[in-house]
């Protein structure tokens, strides 16, 4: 055997081996393209996915829902008290403090005061300082939105229908409306909805989201008073579920050990967080204050009156919460004993306070859906018609974006609810101070950058004695005028149609130097008879102020 022969031999083995390594390489590498193409495959899966979820029916519906909250608030009814809220965020923002006093009014200047929902009004401002009034629809669009989808997700998890909670969240919608007015309560309103579905998901096994509320209440406590109303419902899923038991179409299961463990930890954390306020614990006590010594604000603001069943609002309530107990008679749901308590309780303060619609609403959403769904029928993923949900949903976004309103349609708005007509003549024809102010007036003063008489502030006013004061002057009670007097008042700021308005029309001692069709300014005659003659031979002589502008 030559040397050659050897070698030829010897690569023989070898150049098999590179063969196997090379194919071993190729095979990897085959391996390596098949694997990174089953992932993008499941990539673009997902994404096709996402795109069908949000095109489905149920999605349909939320955008009907949406465009339904959206026509309901076009109009930009909002609570005077709005103004002051953004008053007090634009404050905030440029001095970085938190005020302890009160800084808008005369009669209470210098009481001690907070800004308990400071952060919901810094939100408020932020998006009045780079919108103006249009921000303000937008945010008041978003956030009525939001309550609803809220709602509608809710009564969805609870009945395991979205039909059956597409039409109870529409009905509701009515009621829910009445909540709309862009004050921080409105973010109170979602966080309480999402609280509510964050312990749903927990009696349904899908107990991770409930890690979610300590900080939902961090931000809750510094935006409204109503995160008290959230911490009582996680306190009554944690009581509800020590027992286990069925009396009827009652029922309650006890939870584990692990359940009640992890409820009882996100409960004391969510505790600990409510002391987290530029107040420290102050603050936490603001709740119990509002319901507990306000008896003035309790028996004359409308919001705190008792349902009215004389009114269209209260019919539909009381035709929900009898047919509620009437379809309960008839067909016997179960209930769980937390759900059918929050129930009992929303539905009893709501009858006693117009404003705890906002508590009876999502309390009764998931039974009233529960109940529908027993003859609704249920979603069907295969019927589905995903281009026309698409071309549905695409005409509401259209039809919103078409009859938003524009700038100056806004400025109109304002100006037929608020006294931004009186208050430019006023700029423009200084009357003798102080200025007695309608309640309804002050909010928008505060923004406009006048001292009030009286606002919405009403738990400052009635500690301090003016609302007791400015209820007896503004319903005539004995001695109304020398209660006036007392203050020193030598103006006033009326709406045109109440009756105090009325009185100083027919009294000597005062003369009107202005009227629109929403307001009127009266002068004492003997404050400053120079100045009050010229005002009137100026409002003689000249037609009505054009609607004045608003500055945003």
């Amino acid at each position: 055997m030559s040397e050659a022969d050897i070698a030829i031999r010897g690569e023989v083995p070898g150049g098999s081996a590179h063969s196997r390594a090379v194919a071993d390489v190729r095979c990897e590498a085959g391996s390596d393209v098949s694997a990174a193409a089953d992932l993008g495959a499941a990539y673009k899966a997902k994404i096709a996915g996402w795109l069908r979820w949000l095109c489905s029916f149920p999605a349909m519906l939320g955008a009907l829902l949406v465009g339904a909250t959206f026509t309901v608030v076009r109009s930009f009814s909002v609570d005077p008290d709005m103004w002051w809220h953004i008053r007090t965020g634009e404050l905030i923002l440029s001095t970085h403090r938190w005020a302890t006093t009160d800084p808008y009014s005369y009669t209470a200047a210098g009481a001690p005061w907070m800004s308990c929902e400071w952060l919901g009004d810094v939100f408020f401002a932020v998006v009045y300082r780079f919108g103006g009034l249009r921000g303000l629809e937008v945010l008041l669009a978003v956030l009525a939105s939001a309550v609803i989808l809220a709602l509608y997700g809710f009564a969805t998890l609870r009945s395991g229908n979205c039909k059956a909670a597409f039409l109870v969240s529409a009905v509701l919608l009515a009621l829910a409306t009445a909540s709309f007015n862009l004050r921080p309560q409105m973010l109170g309103y979602l966080f309480l909805i999402l609280t509510l579905i964050a312990l749903e998901r927990f009696r349904q096994g899908k107990q991770r989201t409930v890690w979610l509320l300590p900080v939902l209440f961090l931000v809750w406590v510094n935006t409204h008073g109503s995160w008290i109303v959230g911490l009582a419902t996680v306190a009554l899923y944690i009581v509800a579920g020590l027992v286990s038991f069925q009396i009827g179409s009652l029922e309650t299961r006890r939870w584990t050990k692990a359940e009640r463990l992890r409820l009882e930890i996100v409960f004391l954390l969510s505790l600990v967080a409510i002391p987290i306020t530029p107040y420290g614990v102050r603050l936490a006590s603001y709740p119990f204050a509002v319901a507990s010594t306000l008896p003035i604000s309790v028996a004359n603001i409308l919001e705190w009156q008792v349902m009215p069943f004389n009114l269209g609002g209260g019919k539909l309530f009381l035709a929900l919460v009898l047919g509620f107990f009437l379809a309960q008679i008839v067909f016997r749901f179960s209930w769980h004993l937390a759900e059918l308590l929050l129930f009992l309780i929303g539905t009893a303060m709501a009858c006693m306070h117009l404003r705890f619609l906002m508590l009876f609403v999502p309390f009764f959403a998931p039974l009233a859906a529960t109940m529908l769904a027993k003859c609704a029928p249920a979603y069907n993923k295969g019927k589905d018609q995903y281009l026309l949900n698409f071309a549905l949903m695409v005409s509401v976004v259209i039809a919103m974006a078409h009859y938003f309103p524009s700038k100056a349609d806004m400025e109109k708005k304002v100006a037929a609810q608020f006294p931004v007509q009186a208050l430019e003549y006023m700029r423009a024809h200084p009357v003798p101070g102080p200025l007695f102010n309608s309640y309804g007036f002050g909010g928008y003063m505060i923004e406009a950058g006048y001292k009030t008489f009286i606002d919405g502030r009403s738990e400052l006013f009635e500690q301090t004695g003016v609302l007791g004061d400015y209820v007896h002057i503004t319903f005539l009670r004995p001695g109304a005028l020398q209660v006036l007097g007392g203050y020193g008042i030598q103006s006033c700021l009326l709406q045109r149609a109440e009756p105090f308005a009325t009185l100083l029309a027919s009294s000597p001692d005062w003369s009107k130097v202005y009227s629109d069709q929403l307001s009127a300014l009266f002068v004492k005659r003997n404050a400053s008879d120079a100045r009050t003659q010229a005002l009137a031979l100026a409002l003689a002589e000249s037609a009505p102020p054009a609607t004045a502008a608003h500055s945003r």
